[in-house]
């Protein structure tokens, strides 16, 4: 049974009952009108509790059914998606200062991203509303996540990447069985073929920014986090942001908890964006209109120099009292390190931009020592292996005897023979 119960454009505020839908876009407003979906949460609050939480046997996203725009038919089929664990840090925690830090690893996911959490709702849609083929334009992780899914359930994909693609997320997508355009352009003139395509050929529109269905699927990370703290929220929670629907949809999870009384307050977001790609931050830092920017960074999946959510990636972090920062490459690539050496994770480039941002909130006293923070890693480091090295470097190099091995370690350690 869904709980939908309408949808609000957020351009125009005009509201749509659940008879007018589904929906994508505002039929008043077009593409630039941008739904919400809404739901009767005194219904959910009904049927979505604690004590039923924690009995449910179900660690994959579909424990919160009720908070999602599906049915039921198709759910037990799918791919296992979310229920990725919340580690409490102890040693990334101490080199930053902070006494309470959580880590949300969901580069354990099915396909080792958070946008599985997306996908997986755009392949039952999909399911739902007849169609069998599914297409999206993205950086890397929204094409792998929607690939593998889709070949789970029977579907077909058609795909379509910028040329500076990782071959790691390409080889995935060939995996999965996806027909892949590796477009000759960036990521705007990728989404515009996709768009094309997908309304001439009608295919389901997995484009995150455009079908609000995802971030519906989004949410659920912030579901989880607040369910793995015994629903007591941190003051902070730090996501890096592309198009602004992964920080879109953790706002959705919390207020989705304080609408149906699981928690009783909204921790702040803070939104962390590439230097080289920061149109959020100079939006929000500015307080004007959301403009395109280049491209220029190595985080690829957060490569998005025309977000197509302005609306809910600002607001969000507005009216969770939070705010934006950027970092450099440099500072990403260190992340990659440190996040390694200190707690075991890999994540990619754009995967770790927030534990970059937050050591850049802790520097510049925006995130404090007392404060409790959870921080997600969107991505696997395995699907990015060439800034993996980059960010650590190369292997020691030896011949097979003892005694080589003996100097080059104390060469390493600073020790000498004299």
């Amino acid at each position: 049974m869904s709980y939908v119960s309408g949808y609000t454009c957020t351009l125009c505020e005009k509201e749509y009952t659940n008879e007018q839908g589904p929906m994508t876009t505002c039929p008043q407003c077009g593409d630039l009108g941008i739904i919400d979906v809404n739901y009767d949460y005194k219904s959910i609050a009904k049927v979505l509790t604690r004590d039923g939480l924690k009995k449910h046997e179900d660690p994959s996203i579909w424990r919160y059914a009720p908070l999602l725009p599906v049915e039921s038919t198709h759910l037990k089929k799918t791919l296992k998606v979310g229920g990725t664990p919340l580690y409490r840090s102890h040693q990334l925690a101490q080199h930053m200062d902070i006494d309470t830090l959580y880590i949300k690893d969901d580069g354990v996911n099915p396909t080792a991203s958070l946008k599985d959490r997306a996908s997986i709702i755009a392949v039952v849609r999909a399911l739902e509303e007849g169609k069998d083929t599914i297409a999206c334009s993205s950086t890397g992780n929204a094409a792998s996540s929607l690939a593998g899914n889709a070949a789970h359930m029977g579907l077909k994909t058609v795909i379509f990447v910028p040329k500076r693609a990782p071959k790691g997320k390409l080889t995935q997508l060939m995996v999965y069985g996806a027909k892949v355009i590796s477009v000759d352009g960036d990521y705007k003139s990728t989404f515009e073929l996709s768009k094309a395509a997908i309304d001439h050929y009608g295919w389901y529109n997995r484009n995150a920014a455009i079908n609000p269905y995802l971030v519906e699927g989004k949410k659920t990370v912030a579901l989880e986090i607040a369910e793995q703290l015994s629903f007591d929220v941190p003051d902070w929670v730090v996501v890096s942001v592309g198009d602004g629907c992964t920080i879109a949809g953790v706002y959705k999870g919390f207020f989705d908890l304080v609408s149906i009384g699981l928690i009783d307050r909204m921790p702040k977001l803070l939104g962390v964006q590439a230097e080289g790609c920061a149109p959020f931050y100079h939006a929000f830092k500015e307080k004007k209109a959301l403009e395109a920017t280049e491209e220029n960074t190595l985080a690829d999946s957060i490569a998005v120099g025309v977000p197509r959510n302005p609306v809910k990636g600002i607001q969000s972090v507005i009216a969770s009292n939070g705010t934006y920062l950027t970092v450099t490459d440099q500072e990403i690539l260190a992340s990659i390190a440190l996040l390694g050496k200190t707690e075991g994770i890999f994540g990619e480039p754009a995967g770790v931009a927030g534990v970059a941002g937050l050591k850049k909130a802790r520097d510049e006293g925006i995130i404090h020592k007392k404060d409790k923070v959870a921080v997600i890693i969107t991505g696997n480091g395995l699907k990015d292996v060439e800034h993996g090295m980059e960010a650590v470097g190369e292997p020691m190099r030896l011949k097979p005897d003892i005694q080589s091995f003996i100097k080059i370690m104390n060469e390493a350690e600073g020790i000498t023979n004299e």
